[in-house]
């Protein structure tokens, strides 16, 4: 199943936005990078994916189980080292809160389930990133 995203970069700072044909939202960079600050930076971006992907992951292991839970949160921060040659490491490290009665073996499956959520298997895959062409030619769908 393919996966769509159009997004039309405007003359305001970086602002770009950004949709899926259903629904929009506004990206930008902060304004240390000369942006308006006024939407998600692109690696906020990524990372909110990866975040709900862990937090809806956890709501439907739980449903499925019939475990009665609450509010389930999550902190995302990207860690970023650079390696000999000027090689860039991330490592996204994640903080999750799941409330409800649950025992400690139902949260630690909970989380293990989450650390496993179509997303995160989707980045630790292989990506193939095809050249971009230019739109005058064609669209892509």
């Amino acid at each position: 199943m393919a996966t769509t995203i159009k997004i039309k970069n405007i003359p305001t700072g970086y602002q770009s936005i950004i949709s899926n044909g259903r629904h929009s939202i506004l990206g930008d960079e902060p304004i240390a990078s000369k942006g308006t600050d006024l939407g998600f930076a692109p690696v906020e971006l990524v990372l909110s994916g990866i975040a709900m992907c862990k937090v809806a992951t956890v709501r439907n292991v739980a449903r499925r189980k019939g475990w009665e839970i609450r509010d389930v949160q999550a902190e995302l921060r990207q860690v970023v080292r650079r390696g000999d040659g000027g090689a860039l490491t991330s490592t996204v490290e994640t903080a999750i809160k799941i409330e409800g009665d649950l025992s400690d073996e139902q949260k630690t499956l909970l989380i293990q389930e989450a650390d496993n959520c179509y997303v995160t298997r989707l980045i630790r895959g292989e990506w193939s990133l095809a050249p971009s062409v230019d739109m005058e030619e064609g669209s892509l769908v």
